[in-house]
C-alpha cells in the first residue's frame, strides 16, 4: 500500500509527463501533450487509488480490522491502565499520510541537494 501510495505523488506524474515528452516533436507544443498529461494522471490515479482500495479490503480480511493499534511506550503507561484507547487511525490513513511526508522529503532533498542553481554562472 505504500508503494502505490508514494507512486501517486512521484512515479505517476513523472512517468505521464515523460511519455508526453516522448510523443511531443519540439519544446513548444500545442495542448496535445499536455491533454495526455492530465488525462493520464487522473487516470492511473484512480487506477491506483482502487488498488490501494483492494489493498485495505485485504489487509482488513486478513487481520480482522482497519485500524491501527496504539502504539505507546510502556514507561508511559499508567499502573491503572488497563484497556487499550481506541486508535482513531486507519491503515489507509496512515499510509496515506506516511506517502505525502515521504514525498515532501523526497522533494526537499532533490530541491537543495540534486536541483542545481537556477541563477547563471559569473
Amino acid at each position: 500500500m505504500l508503494l502505490a501510495a508514494f507512486s501517486l505523488w512521484t512515479a505517476i506524474p513523472l512517468s505521464w509527463v515523460y511519455i508526453a515528452s516522448k510523443l511531443s516533436e519540439t519544446q513548444f507544443p500545442s495542448g496535445g501533450p499536455y491533454a495526455i498529461v492530465a488525462v493520464g494522471i487522473v487516470a492511473s490515479i484512480l487506477v491506483v487509488a482502487w488498488l490501494i482500495g483492494r489493498l485495505n479490503n485485504l489487509y482488513i480480511r486478513i487481520t480482522g480490522t482497519n485500524r491501527l493499534a496504539p502504539i505507546r511506550p510502556s514507561w508511559l503507561k499508567s499502573m491503572r491502565d488497563t484497556a487499550p484507547m481506541p486508535s482513531s487511525v486507519t491503515v489507509v490513513e496512515a499510509v496515506l499520510m506516511a506517502s505525502v511526508m515521504l514525498a515532501a522529503l523526497a522533494l526537499t532533498l532533490w530541491f537543495f541537494f540534486l536541483a542545481g542553481s537556477p541563477l547563471p554562472d559569473q
